[in-house]
């Protein structure tokens, strides 16, 4: 399927119809079709956040009935069998006819059989010569060759891939070593190339890695989600060269065997303890290699650069951030396990598939291509939480508002020893919430009771035990026992300050 908002992009870019087209695998004509319908619907680059794919299809192209799709020939299969004896066109023909009927597509007539095969071998034989504008193409490659580093200790000679860049208009270059090939070191190969040009190519055109292109089907270009957001950050467009197709990359094929051979064969008897230092080496290696002056035109890589980096689009304010993506479930409490974290979604996702973006400081999570929430990394150790109330059910909601500090100051206004019962019970968890409930139905006991009552119980509660639970308070004031506690009190009040007879009135009788 076309890629429209891409389309609409790119245009919006100011790519011509054929580059937009290369880029998005799709013909010129299907292109300004699209944008003929774009400008009559009234859509511009950008949409609104809130357009899906879906529905942007739909409005360039409302549902009409389908038309009969003919099945193309593989002429490359037609081509290796007419070298054989005895094969004809007309046979291959026949032979996809019936392959066709048995699949039930459609097959072309053999005049537009053999008309396809004809331009195919145009296209197959063809060669031309590429005139490259100024600050339009920066091709990318890794370099077959590798470099080396000794490690410090073990003493084992660790392979040290090479990074080449190159536009092809001045020939000016990049070169820079890694460790790795991985999506991370293709990320930060052309952040620092940008970084060393001072600008942006219109164009990158680069092989079809998988750091780079996840498929490049008949007809359909599907860019690495990185690689588009990289592009995208940078304002530039991404053209993989034709499958096995390196002519479409002349340039960087040939700078990449002049660069092993100036750079790396320069270095090859020298020994590199880190990356750093082996990059140093080639930095110093590359400098000269770009301001070597070229042996059948006047000046040099460098010089034509200065020309060139005028016409190179300005870099953004900042540079791009690798990210990561995954995919996740949304778990029945409604959080997403990623990188032994979890972060929380809202709660109507549950069940649900979802597409996490991972960057060094933040998480985002989309569902449907559309962006649901965010949430700060988390570092440290694992299985941390990140929760936002507002993506909670409203029942979890009126919990979680609940915290030890606002049950010790709620039974601060009953007394001191409801306080105490209440740090103990909360102490006596492993996590703290699992306490709130019990502080909850301990202190709702003064409803029920009054609070003279609850304070008595607990006073009561605590000689017998440091740390008494909600049903030790329970028992006491269901049984009563705090009035006992009241009356006992009382009673030696009483005795202690009430009327005593004395010796004269036990001596009435003599009177």
């Amino acid at each position: 399927m076309t890629n429209y908002r891409e389309v609409l992009r790119l245009n919006s870019l100011g790519l011509n119809k054929m580059e937009i087209a290369q880029s998005c695998g799709c013909s010129r004509n299907t292109v300004a079709a699209i944008l003929n319908r774009a400008e009559e619907s009234g859509l511009h680059y950008p949409l609104p956040d809130t357009m899906s794919d879906k529905e942007l299809a739909e409005l360039l192209y409302p549902p009409a009935a389908s038309k009969p799709a003919y099945k193309m020939p593989d002429y490359e299969y037609v081509h290796r069998e007419l070298q054989r004896n005895g094969v004809t066109l007309n046979l291959l023909w026949l032979e996809y006819c019936d392959t066709c009927r048995d699949s039930g597509e459609i097959p072309y007539q053999s005049t537009q059989f053999n008309k396809y095969y004809n331009d195919f071998l145009v296209k197959k034989n063809a060669t031309m010569h590429l005139n490259h504008k100024p600050g339009e193409i920066m091709q990318v490659d890794w370099a077959g060759d590798t470099a080396s580093v000794i490690d410090t200790d073990t003493g084992e000679v660790i392979p040290a891939y090479i990074f080449v860049a190159v536009l092809p208009f001045s020939g000016y270059s990049y070169v820079e070593a890694f460790f790795f090939m991985n999506q991370e070191c293709w990320t930060a190969a052309h952040v620092n190339t940008y970084k060393y040009f001072g600008g942006v190519a219109r164009i990158i055109q680069c092989d079809n890695l998988k750091t780079g292109v996840d498929k490049h089907g008949f007809n359909e270009v599907t860019l690495n989600k990185n690689y588009r957001e990289l592009a995208e950050h940078y304002g530039t467009a991404v053209i993989p060269a034709r499958v096995r197709a390196p002519k479409d990359k002349a340039m960087v094929e040939g700078t990449v065997g002049v660069a092993s051979t100036f750079i790396l064969a320069a270095i090859r008897n020298e020994q590199f303890l880190s990356l750093q230092e082996l990059n140093s080496a080639i930095s110093d290696r590359l400098k000269a290699f770009n301001n070597k002056p070229f042996q059948k035109k006047d000046g040099s890589r460098a010089s034509i650069f200065e020309e060139e980096k005028t016409f190179l689009l300005p870099l953004p304010q900042r540079p791009f951030e690798l990210a990561l993506w995954k995919i996740a479930v949304v778990g029945a409490n409604y959080h997403i396990s990623v990188e032994r974290m979890n972060y929380s979604v809202p709660y109507e996702y549950i069940k649900q598939k979802v597409d996490v973006r991972l960057t060094r400081t933040a998480i985002e999570i989309f569902y449907d291509g559309n962006r649901i929430c965010s949430h700060p990394r988390l570092n440290g150790r694992s299985n941390q939480y990140s929760t936002m109330e507002s993506h909670m059910p409203p029942n979890h909601q009126k919990y979680v508002q609940w915290n030890a500090e606002r049950f010790i100051k709620w039974a601060e206004k009953i007394g001191s020893d409801t306080e105490t019962v209440i740090r103990a019970v909360l102490s006596g968890y492993k996590v703290e919430q699992q306490g709130y409930k019990a502080c909850m139905g301990l202190l709702k006991l003064a409803d029920k009771y009054s609070a003279e009552r609850l304070e008595n119980a607990c006073k009561k509660a605590l000689g017998y035990t440091p740390r008494p639970s909600l049903k030790n308070i329970q028992a006491i004031l269901g049984s009563g026992q705090d009035k006992i506690q009241e009356e006992t009190k009382t009673t030696s009040s009483s005795s202690q300050y009430g009327f005593t007879r004395g010796a004269d009135y036990y001596d009435r009788r003599k009177k």
